[in-house]
């Protein structure tokens, strides 16, 4: 049956016709297109309400649009000066380490400095950790360091805070550098000693 047969009411409407079973199947095949149509544009205009109002999960949840997440954009523009893109840089990673007070704090970071094994280390006083110990709960005043070094620095770096610190068991952890400003990562590769 042509389209053009029906008239427009008919084609929208929503209640089913008076009309014999052959031309209620042919309405409903002409409906099918619409409500297709209609179903596969709100979803595309739900998915880019949800990107533009910033939901991670728009592209998981409709992948075969191409909707990228602002979160894998940014990964992507991170990634441009990542460190296994750019020949100049070193894989490097920041090592966080607490000291008990000021004095051991600056004793250990100048000696890991002098060493090389680390291009930076920032002491940042005033910090209060909670942590179990000896089966209780503990708290205590700390400087905390931010060592940003080699990642195949990180034994070394390890072997060296556990022969000087205080603590039978010193913090030692290590995160990937995943990207930043490549002059910044040069210099970390600079600054320190080979492999």
């Amino acid at each position: 049956m042509p389209l053009r047969s029906l008239s427009p009411a008919a084609s929208i409407s929503f209640y089913p016709p008076s009309r014999s079973h052959s031309s209620a199947t042919q309405l409903v095949r002409l409906r099918a297109p619409l409500v297709g149509f209609l179903g596969a544009f709100s979803l595309v205009a739900l998915s880019a309400l949800a990107y533009n109002m910033g939901c991670s999960q728009s592209s998981r949840r409709f992948p075969f649009f191409g909707v990228k997440s602002r979160e894998e954009q940014s990964a992507r523009s991170l990634h441009s000066t990542g460190m296994d893109r750019a020949s100049t840089t070193v894989p490097s990673i920041v090592v966080y380490v607490t000291v008990p007070n000021k004095e051991a704090g600056k004793k250990l970071a100048e000696s890991i400095i002098t060493e090389k094994l680390a291009a930076c280390v920032n002491r940042v006083p005033g910090i209060e950790s909670v942590y179990w110990w000896d089966g209780k709960v503990q708290t205590d005043s700390e400087e905390l360091l931010i060592i940003k070094t080699r990642e195949s620095l990180l034994t070394a770096l390890t072997e060296h805070v556990k022969s000087n610190h205080e603590y039978d068991v010193p913090e030692v952890i290590a995160l990937p550098i995943s990207g930043g400003h490549l002059k910044y990562l040069e210099w970390i590769k600079n600054s320190t000693r080979g492999d």
